[in-house]
């Protein structure tokens, strides 16, 4: 199980660098929480949407997942790891958890956190 939420983790960024909103919506339980630098709440379906569409413009390309963690239960998942990508134009690196649980037999991203890593001194 450890590795289908890997699996499911990648596609939803892949579904983003896409711009595949029905495939990102698919993976998302709603109302659905994030946390990143511009804070935390909680966000229904129209307002993912909105948000969404607000970001087209920008492209997301993920360099690479690495360190992750995943714990697994029956009806829940966790996974953190550390992703770097170009968000327009923009190096980053971060450190992602998402909570995944799961609806029937569809799994479901219910939560999704970032958060900027600082750079270090060479």
């Amino acid at each position: 199980m450890k590795t289908e939420i890997s699996k499911l983790e990648r596609k939803y960024w892949d579904a983003m660098n896409s711009q595949d909103y029905e495939t990102v919506r698919d993976l998302t339980k709603f109302p659905c929480i994030v946390a990143g630098k511009r804070g935390v709440m909680s966000v229904d379906e129209p307002t993912y949407k909105k948000m969404f569409k607000q970001g087209a413009r920008k492209k997301i390309s993920v360099k690479s997942i690495s360190d992750e963690q995943v714990e697994t239960a029956e009806d829940h998942a966790l996974i953190a790891y550390l992703i770097e990508l170009d968000y327009d134009g923009k190096a980053m690196k971060c450190a992602c958890t998402s909570t995944w649980v799961k609806e029937g037999r569809q799994w479901r991203c219910a939560m999704h956190t970032e958060t900027d890593l600082e750079k270090q001194e060479k």
